[in-house]
């Protein structure tokens, strides 16, 4: 079994930015697609944005242009710069292995909370 360890979040103002980092305890390089989560209080856990090995990438539509995610296979990484950041983004972020998410595959670290306020 994969784990993922997530860092980098905390308290920040409207506006402001963070760099989440998670890595894998297994070889990214066979991971395709790799994703950040986020769950909101009440909420369900929602994809933000993905990549795959290719660097092909996609978004969510509510943080188009804010946030970006990149991988770094030899040091098992994957990372997610968020830019111009708003109360609605205050979440738990976690990232997976997206392609086991979406069939299905349902074991997530601790994750990593953001919270975005004035």
């Amino acid at each position: 079994q994969v784990n993922f360890v997530e860092s980098g979040g905390g308290l920040v103002q409207p506006g402001g930015s963070l760099k989440l980092s998670c890595v894998s305890s297994g070889s990214m390089a066979s991971q395709v697609w790799l994703g950040w989560y986020r769950q909101a209080p009440g909420k369900q856990r929602e994809l933000v944005a993905s990549t795959n090995t290719g660097g092909t990438t996609w978004y969510l539509d509510s943080v188009k242009g804010r946030f970006t995610i990149s991988r770094d296979n030899a040091k098992n990484t994957v990372y997610l710069q968020m830019t111009n950041l708003q109360p609605e983004d205050t979440a738990v972020y976690y990232c997976n292995d997206a392609a086991r998410v979406g069939a299905g595959y349902n074991v997530w670290g601790q994750g990593t909370q953001v919270t975005v306020s004035s």
